[in-house]
């Protein structure tokens, strides 16, 4: 019995001695596996405040203050892509984990609805321009916006990306697009900006490569040129592989324009504030995709040129508020927003955007009396944009409350005021300077680039 007991005791000893020996092994492998255990809490503090392109893979201590440094000191990051490598101040390469790109991926998904895509800064980028050269898309790009034609010697306003601050902004892939928009339409309605970023989505959509692929259906919109113009009112092409229709229609104002005299060839025009312009209310229905804009015809110039006189409730306005061009465009922006917004039920597959004013960078002067837009420097006005709102506040409270979203491009163009077309020329000579359009590729691929994360 004696022994017996002996051999109980001994046997409780050994045990705990194990215990206490599996203990302090465990503690040893986790310490080595993990030393920065004792500072988790902070790297992880640093990660939830940093914007949501940084990427975390090393365990190296160095690497990670030099990396919180870097990033401190950049305007922002962007990923888009499962593994992405960026360096260090040591030069030491940091590779994403498969579990970090899971969760920007999921970042960015959730954030896609959310998103100020205005606010952020340009980044260089030297694989810039990503989608076509300025020196093709001959068949869709107006000579006059390539500016890789012209006389210009300096290009150093193509290199540089939109990155936004809170979200991701994934490259425009064409096929992506197509294959987005299969058996689908997207229109543009509006002035010559629109027009210029209808010519962006087209080359960026080609490649700038002409293709048996994309046939010219403008005829089935009624968009065909009228005896006497300089041009139709607008194109429309399909992509026959995907069923994909890109449009544009000119329509400055927004507005239903009526002749008041159709015998006279220089008759006035009525400019309905309250209605739609007559294709829009025709082809709606045909929509999946729609981008309006509007801004730079309301001044008294070209309303006299254009011989338009206001009306709404279908009499001639007498209202003094409706004389005053900048209220009459705030009310004909609010207008065609609710009258949007109200065909939005019908059509539930439809994506409405209102595009904001692309800005002018006209100095000394005006566009017809020697204004000029002299400045080739990237940047000089600075490259971030932060602000709490847009910076068209006419568009942005024309949305708010609605269904129509906000296509946000104000901000962040208005800082890119080197990547005008200017007085360039393809002839080398120039009666002025366009401080309005832009160069092709340029600054409106970023407004499509923006509209592809959108939709």
């Amino acid at each position: 019995m004696k022994f017996r007991n002996n051999f109980s005791v001994r046997g409780k000893h050994l045990f705990l001695v194990v215990v206490a020996l599996a203990f302090t092994v465990l503690v040893l492998w986790a310490w080595e596996e993990n030393p920065f255990l004792n500072s988790s809490q902070s790297v992880q503090a640093w990660y939830r405040t940093t914007y949501a392109g940084f990427i975390v893979g090393s365990t190296n201590s160095s690497v990670l203050r030099n990396t919180v440094k870097e990033y401190a000191e950049k305007i922002y990051s962007n990923s888009s892509t499962k593994e992405e490598t960026v360096k260090d101040d040591a030069n030491s390469e940091i590779t994403s984990t498969d579990s970090t790109s899971t969760i920007i991926s999921n970042r960015s998904k959730s954030n896609q609805n959310t998103c100020s895509y205005g606010n952020g800064g340009w980044v260089l980028d030297n694989s810039r321009p990503l989608y076509y050269s300025g020196f093709g898309c001959k068949q869709w790009l107006s000579a006059m916006w390539a500016c890789r034609l012209t006389d210009r010697t300096d290009f150093s306003y193509e290199g540089y990306r939109w990155v936004p601050k809170d979200c991701d902004l994934p490259a425009f892939k064409r096929s992506a697009f197509l294959q987005r928009m299969r058996d689908k339409t997207i229109a543009f309605i509006g002035d010559s900006l629109g027009r210029q970023q209808f010519q962006s989505l087209m080359c960026m959509a080609t490649s700038g490569e002409e293709s048996p692929d994309v046939q010219n259906v403008g005829k089935e919109f009624g968009l065909v040129k009228a005896k006497g113009a300089i041009r139709p009112d607008g194109w429309a092409y399909r992509f026959s592989n995907t069923n994909t229709t890109i449009l544009y229609y000119w329509s400055s104002s927004l507005s239903d324009l009526l002749p008041l005299n159709m015998s006279e060839p220089a008759t006035d025009v009525a400019m309905h504030l309250d209605r739609p312009p007559a294709f829009l209310r025709k082809f709606l229905h045909l929509f999946d995709v729609l981008v309006l804009n509007t801004g730079h015809h309301w001044n008294r110039g070209k309303i006299k040129q254009n011989r338009w006189i206001m009306y709404k409730d279908g009499v001639r306005s007498e209202l003094g508020n409706l004389k005053e061009v900048g209220i009459a465009k705030n009310f004909k922006v609010h207008s065609i927003v609710k009258w949007l917004d109200s065909q939005l039920p019908s059509h539930p597959r439809l994506k409405a955007f209102f595009r904001t004013m692309s800005p002018r960078h006209f100095s000394n002067g005006d566009w017809n009396n020697g204004g000029n837009c002299y400045n080739t420097i990237p940047l000089s006005k600075g490259s971030k944009v932060e602000r709490n709102g847009s910076s068209d506040p006419v568009v942005e409270n024309a949305v708010r409350g609605t269904q129509v979203k906000m296509l946000d491009i104000t901000a962040l163009s208005d800082i890119r005021d080197e990547a005008h077309k200017s007085n360039y020329s393809i002839k080398g000579s120039s009666s002025g300077s366009d401080c309005l359009h832009w160069c092709l590729p340029g600054i409106p691929d970023t407004w499509n680039e923006i509209l592809f994360a959108q939709i």
